[in-house]
Parts: structure tokens; sequence; C-alpha cells
């Protein structure tokens, strides 16, 4: 079996008391197997010092090695992990992993300041934890990406925004009201003020504005990615179900699903006066089309346009 398939990494798994595996960090996750002679019980010195218990937390930390195929499924918490941090590392992309049945890998923890809780221990350890000024952030499968991935050439306003497994390009700028789910992201500088769901890749230069949303497999039920072309805006509080191609603008306020009957204003009138209509996924992943809603009908229309569809502010995203 080709080695590209494969992921290796050293990491810290932190086990609570009745055995469950929270979480696990790998600083420098890599491509290819193990290296052949590794010995797991000669961890490298830096995390061999952070192996240590937290009694705070009620957890052990443990030092693993771990490779994986990533063309099969996750199998454990420290599989799935490794999954994660491959995509933040930028190692793979976006649907490039299998990630089938993660979630039954990935159990609820309570995340705190500190790290990882598991919820059936926070009410007896919360005074404890409050004492020593350790805060719960959130209650959830998917950590933070800045807890264990610091992506070079990336601007994150509120890490609670950008989940770990998010690949982000260098040049990205995630705003504040932002968000970037797992298996999702950027693949090249952009501009992220909306959402970007699980499997919805956005291409260099695009623009996915305030309070916009992409729906993704997850929210969406169905098997279509939905992907962003290049230089393409998404306007604020837009939103889309098909795919975008490049330099295609969603007018403000717009909702594009495959369903969505949209009017071709650019086609000659039939013979009644009126324009061809198709379903939004006909348009699916076609370039250079303006999105917008016909002020005097309500209709959505569709327009041919020529040239760059946006162009981003060099210095924001250098």
């Amino acid at each position: 079996m080709s080695d590209e398939t494969w992921v290796w990494a050293i990491g810290l798994a932190t086990t609570s008391g009745d055995g469950t595996v929270l979480d696990t960090w790998y600083p420098e996750p890599r491509l290819g197997r193990l290296p052949q002679g590794f010995d797991p019980s000669m961890p490298p010195e830096d995390l061999e010092r952070l192996a240590v218990p937290d009694a705070r937390r009620a957890v052990d930390v443990d030092v693993v090695a771990l490779e994986i195929d990533i063309a099969a499924p996750p199998s454990t918490t420290s599989d799935a992990y490794l999954r994660l941090h491959a995509l933040s590392h930028r190692l793979v992309r976006p649907n490039e992993v299998n990630l089938d049945g993660i979630f039954a890998h990935l159990p609820n923890v309570a995340w705190t300041t500190a790290g990882p809780v598991h919820p059936d221990d926070l009410e007896r350890l919360r005074p404890f934890l409050q004492r020593d000024g350790i805060q719960v952030q959130g209650l959830d499968k998917f950590p933070r990406l800045l807890d264990y991935v610091t992506p070079p050439g990336v601007r994150i306003a509120d890490a609670s925004r950008v989940r770990l497994g998010a690949y982000l390009s260098p040049g990205t700028t995630v705003m504040h009201e932002g968000f970037v789910n797992f298996n999702a992201g950027t693949l090249g500088a952009s501009m992220v003020e909306g959402r970007i769901s699980q499997g919805v890749v956005v291409g260099e230069g695009s623009d996915i504005g305030g309070g916009a949303s992409i729906m993704g497999t997850l929210s969406g039920g169905g098997a279509h990615r939905v992907s962003i072309g290049a230089r393409s805006l998404l306007g604020a509080n837009a939103g889309v179900g098909i795919s975008i191609g490049d330099d295609c603008i969603v007018e403000a306020g717009l909702y594009v699903t495959a369903g969505s009957k949209i009017v071709l204003a650019d086609e000659p009138s039939r013979h009644d006066g009126s324009r061809p209509v198709v379903k939004g996924a006909e348009l699916s992943g076609r370039d250079g089309i303006l999105f917008r809603r016909n002020s005097l009908t309500g209709a959505i229309e569709a327009v041919r346009r020529a040239g760059v569809g946006v162009t981003l502010n060099e210095a924001l995203h250098a």
C-alpha cells in the first residue's frame, strides 16, 4: 500500500479516570509511515516532560505514537484527532481524508482553559477549577483549532469560531463573526465573515460576507459538496446550497439552493415575453455569474458577467 495515504505522529493523549480518551495533541504530524526503528517507549524529551497526570482535571496524560491510513475510516479517538490535525497542519485538504463515523470516536468534552475534562467529573471539580482560575469554554465533541495548531500566515479574530480540523491557507482572515467547521476551509487568501460548513472549500481571493452561510453536507443531508470558486463574493447575509464558480457574485441577502427557480435574465425572451427558468442545480459550479433578486418581481435572476468578481485588500491579507 502506498505511503501517500498514511500519516504518522507522536503526541499526548488525555485520559479521564474512567479510561475515556478525551483528546490527543500532535505537535508535528507527518505524511508517511512511522520511521523504521522508532521506539515509542523513547519519546522526544519535551513530550515526555509533559506526560504527567493533572489532578485538577482528574486526567492522565500519556505519550502516544500512531500511524494511520487516511483512506480507511477512523478507529479510535487518537486516530480521529490525528486526521483533524493532518487537515489543520495542511498535510491533506478537505475531503481528502476518510472521516466516516468520526463522531462515534469523539467524546463530548468539557473544554477548559487548562485542557479537556470529562463532563461527568465537571460538577465535582468545578469549585477547584474556579479556585485556580480555570474556566469552562464549551461542551462539545470538537475543540478550538488554536488550542492545538497555529496555522502560519492566518488571522483568526475569535478562537472559538474555528474548529480543529479546519484547513486555512496563508493569507486567510477569519473575522469575529466568521466560522469554519472541521474538514472545511480556504484554498488561498480569503476573507471569512460568514459560515463555512463541513466539507466546503473556498477558492483563492474569495470573500464570504458578514452573516453569509454556505450549506454543508451535514446540514443539508445530501451528498453534493458545495464549493466556492476563486475571486467570488458571497454578499452579506447571503447563502448558497449549490457550488459557485470563479468570479461570481451572490447579491446580499439572497439564498440560492439547488431547488431555487432562477430566471436566465440574459437569454432571449420567449413568445410570451418570459425568459427561461432553471433550477439552481443547473447553474452549480458555473463561472462568471451574478445572482440577484429582481426588486420589482422578487424573482431570482442569473446574469452573465465579465471580469473579476472581487479583489481583496492585499495589505489586509499579506
